[in-house]
């Protein structure tokens, strides 16, 4: 990591101008969430592996900005030689730069990697010392990482009708009407999830994630598509053009976005002045610097809502996703419990031991946070439309639960351990949709304040489950209910509580979300959006709870209607049980218990179809009453 810094620092010294510092964000061209693994510049800079986080190198320092659910891993991957800088309690990047370099100093940036958003806010903080953004024409990180992945020619497929729910022709209408309502004449889309959702495309680009590398742009007259060609089959070829979508090479973006410009492309005669609409938040600068200011509308790309707000197919192939992915999840926790108890002597996930019970059979093979994750992901290989994950596997047992995004490796996980928590967070990409769930368990005999915990953030989860709210209401607004049962204890977390997942997209999708951020109060959630419940509470070092299902907003049947709003609620579509060992029945009240016994009654319900005799008896006693089991 060290000679990683030298070499940037040296062709910061050698750059014209000479560098005082160089930014390295975690984005790719697109402002991707997550990345290729080409694109990895910033974990390969820094050691940290997060899938959030901004690196930023000076002559004499290294420094690595990342959010709350981080802290703790990276304080774990970053070498001396890096400072962490938690976001929320540490100055931004901009004020950093601003308070500590050098009036008139020179900042590199990769203008592909840098939002337009992003940019003008750096530019505005640094502008008052008179500093500057330099747009680099090469990026610095790949000139030293010389055994840089190759860029993959994986193949583009189409999203079938019956899947998609609707036509390319009908998306594409929409978006030109929404052009001709903002007086714009073309729009450059560049989010991955929203090239894929606009021309029925799916990939296999970047890991977890079934996107292109891909941009689009649309006019009033035109469609593009800018790909790799050696990606594209002679179905995807067919696919396009009879959407009227003229195949371009992913190269010549940069050149269309200039000739568009000057109304050379997409028109039928040239246009002397026109507005192309850009999202500030995923163009990248590179794109806009090729616009002239006063012909760019900058607002929220029109895909991001549209694709948030599923169709019925949609919320159909969802529903039934979760179903067969519910019933994957119980297959694997009764092979777990089974092992749990033939491998390590543990009591099981429904008895508490009356004291700790040496290791069964020494001479077995012994679970793995790895081993047991794989074992997750052959139940749900096994279900119809299954495609992959949706993320990789979070299976943590004890200190490493308390790791909100630890992911296990090989070599270094921790074997599974009757007497600590163990929590896994877990999802797959099917066709007709994609899932994540997280469930926490103990096979041994839980502490009493490790069921207090998990008591209060699942009394959080059933608040914001049975919540009714009026239309126009934030998920910032809607976070407090989940939390507020933690507050109560004096603990929280610090993580949002809920995000977007798509249908067989991105498992992390916008631009709603239930969380204390900020941007979390710009966009109202809305009927037919999916959204995640998923509140935890992590004590460093020692444990972490979490529990995790999917909802759809839908519109409420209240009593009342004041206002004339309408009222909305959530319909959960994710099923398996949570684990009553775990629960402090003190604590919980009679509507939580009834609302915990109807979800266990519907588990047993729509998961019988898909299991053995054996599991169905498991999940019947894992979802007996309340009442009775006391």
């Amino acid at each position: 990591m060290a000679d990683t810094l030298d070499a940037l620092r040296s062709l910061m010294a050698s750059h014209s101008p000479p560098l005082d510092a160089l930014i390295v964000p975690s984005e790719d061209s697109h402002q991707s969430e997550y990345v290729s693994e080409r694109d990895k510049r910033r974990q390969f800079v820094s050691g940290f592996t997060g899938s959030a986080g901004l690196a930023l190198v000076t002559i004499s320092g290294a420094f690595l900005w990342t959010d709350g659910r981080y802290f703790l891993q990276a304080t774990q991957q970053l070498s001396d030689k890096w400072k962490l800088m938690r976001i929320g309690e540490d100055p931004t990047v901009e004020i950093w730069i601003a308070n500590n370099l050098p009036k008139d100093a020179a900042v590199g940036i990769d203008p592909w990697c840098v939002s337009v958003e992003t940019a003008q806010r750096w530019e505005l903080a640094l502008s008052k010392k008179n500093q500057r953004l330099v747009q680099l024409s090469v990026n610095l990180v790949d000139e030293i990482w010389k055994d840089r992945p190759v860029a993959q020619a994986s193949p583009v497929t189409v999203q079938p009708l019956e899947f998609a729910g609707q036509a390319v022709s009908d998306k594409l209408k929409d978006v030109r009407e929404k052009l001709a309502y903002e007086k714009a004449h073309s729009i450059i889309i560049t989010a991955l999830d929203e090239v894929a959702w606009l021309y029925n495309i799916r990939g296999n680009d970047v890991a977890y994630n079934p996107v292109v590398h891909a941009f689009a742009i649309v006019t009033t007259e035109s469609a593009f598509f800018y790909v790799d060609k050696r990606k594209v089959s002679s179905e995807v070829h067919d696919h396009m053009v009879q959407n009227g979508i003229e195949i371009r090479e992913y190269s010549l973006v940069e050149s269309d976005v200039s000739l568009m410009a000057s109304g050379q492309l997409g028109v039928g005669e040239e246009v002397n002045h026109h507005i192309t609409w850009i999202d500030p938040h995923s163009c990248c600068l590179k794109l806009y610097s090729k616009l002239a200011s006063d012909q760019v509308l900058m607002q929220q790309s029109p895909l991001s809502l549209a694709k948030a707000i599923k169709n019925p197919t949609e919320l159909d192939g969802l529903r039934k996703a979760h179903v067969r992915d519910g019933a994957a999840v119980v297959q694997y926790l009764v092979w777990l419990d089974n092992q749990m108890q033939e491998i390590y002597g543990a009591s099981g996930y429904f008895l508490e031991p009356k004291e700790t019970r040496e290791r069964k059979k020494l001479g077995t093979t012994k679970l793995t946070e790895v081993t047991v994750s794989d074992k997750l992901e052959s139940f749900r290989a096994k279900q119809e439309h299954f495609r992959g994950l949706s993320f990789p596997t979070i299976s943590s047992v004890g200190s490493n639960a308390s790791v909100i995004h630890y992911a296990p490796e090989p070599e270094t996980c921790l074997e599974l351990n009757a007497d600590s928590i163990y929590l896994f967070d877990s999802g797959a990409q099917y066709q007709d949709g994609t899932t994540d769930i997280t469930r926490t368990v103990h096979f041994g005999k839980p502490s009493d304040h490790e069921k207090a915990c998990y008591t209060a953030v699942l009394k959080g989860h059933i608040a914001l489950d049975i919540a009714v709210f009026p239309n126009g209401t934030t998920g910032n607004a809607l976070d407090v209910l989940a939390r507020v049962p933690l507050w109560k204890d004096g603990l929280d977390y610090r993580h949002g509580t809920g995000h977007g997942v798509g249908s067989y997209l991105n498992v992390h999708e916008g631009p709603h979300l239930i969380s204390f951020k900020p941007h979390a109060r710009n966009v109202a959630l809305q009927s037919s959006m999916t959204v995640t419940n998923e509140p935890g509470y992590y004590e460093d070092g020692y444990f972490g709870i979490r529990l995790e299902n999917v909802l759809i907003v839908k519109e409420a049947n209240t009593k009342f209607n004041f206002g004339e709003k309408g009222y909305l609620s959530f319909e959960h579509i994710t099923w398996a049980p949570y684990q009553k060992k775990l629960m402090d029945l003190n604590l919980l009240n009679p509507k939580e218990i009834e609302w915990i016994d109807s979800y266990h009654s519907t588990c047993r319900q729509v998961l019988a179809p898909y299991l053995n005799e054996q599991e169905m008896a498991w999940l019947s006693k894992a979802t007996e009453p309340i009442n009775a089991c006391a």
